[in-house]
Formats: C-alpha cells, sequence, structure tokens
C-alpha cells in the first residue's frame, strides 16, 4: 500500500461522482482541494461528519477551497445519501478503493480510514490526518484549522 504524505505530489484520479461529469484532481490545479475520505454512506458517524459539514456549509464556503468526500460505495448509493440528509458535500465513487489505496488509506478488509488531506494549488499534499479507528471525525472547525496549516506551510 502506497503512502501519500505531506510534500508529495498528490496521487492524480479520476472518480465518478455526484457533481457533473467527473471529479478530476489534476483539472483542479490553481485550487485548494479538501479530499475527505469516509468509510461508507449511512453510517452513524460518516452521517454525523456530513450533517455537520452540511450545518457548517456558510463556513466551509468561506474557506475558498473545494471539498470532496470518497468512499467506495457508487454514485447511486451516494446521491440517496445525499437525498436522505440534505447534504452539500459532493460524494465521489471509488468502488476499487484504487484511490485509498494511492492515499495509503485503505485498511484491513477493504475498510476505508477516515482521512483528510488538504492539496495545494500546485497539487502537493500539505495536510494529511487519517485516522486509526473512524470513531470521530475531522468536524468543519478542524477543517478550517486544516486548511490555515497547509496555507501557512506553503
Amino acid at each position: 500500500m502506497a503512502k501519500a504524505d505531506v510534500g508529495d505530489s498528490a496521487p492524480e484520479f479520476s472518480l465518478p461522482w455526484t457533481g457533473e461529469g467527473e471529479f478530476d484532481l489534476a483539472s483542479r490545479r490553481g485550487s485548494w482541494v479538501i479530499l475527505a475520505f469516509y468509510p461508507g454512506d449511512f453510517t452513524p458517524t460518516c452521517t454525523k461528519q456530513f450533517c455537520n459539514y452540511r450545518d457548517g456549509r456558510e463556513e466551509l464556503d468561506g474557506l475558498d477551497a473545494e471539498i470532496v468526500g470518497i468512499s467506495r460505495q457508487d454514485v447511486d448509493s451516494h446521491e440517496r445519501f445525499i437525498s436522505e440528509h440534505g447534504l452539500t458535500v459532493p460524494l465521489a465513487a471509488d468502488p476499487d478503493l484504487s484511490v485509498a489505496d494511492a492515499y495509503g488509506v485503505k485498511g484491513p478488509g477493504g475498510f476505508v480510514r477516515r482521512s483528510i488531506f488538504v492539496v495545494d494549488p500546485e497539487g502537493t499534499i500539505r495536510y494529511r490526518k487519517v485516522a486509526l479507528v473512524g470513531l470521530g471525525y475531522e468536524d468543519v472547525a478542524d477543517l478550517r484549522e486544516a486548511l490555515s496549516e497547509a496555507r501557512a506551510a506553503a
């Protein structure tokens, strides 16, 4: 398993998502991007996490960074998850876990570790936090702080 770390070029990928077309990291050059890997749609902690992002939408919008959630479920599952909870962060589908593997967040048995990566406008990873146990999550305030740290390091 690879491990994408702070200072590394972010592994490029393109995934189907709930936005238009595909989410293609290379096309986001020139912008800050937050990648939020999570274990699965409709799980209790993931639901709390993405509802927190929904409730903090105004603050997230003020960060001047694009955020996308990534898990192994397909786009249909993501769309149901978004619809059922009124979520506002788009979700990308990584069913074969190739992106999770490239970022070093694929755990045992195909489990995705809850993780946050901040990628700078040049495509370099400036922040990385990977949870060994996914019982907690990075909330809106944590994302703001991570982005602040990442910008200071850039």
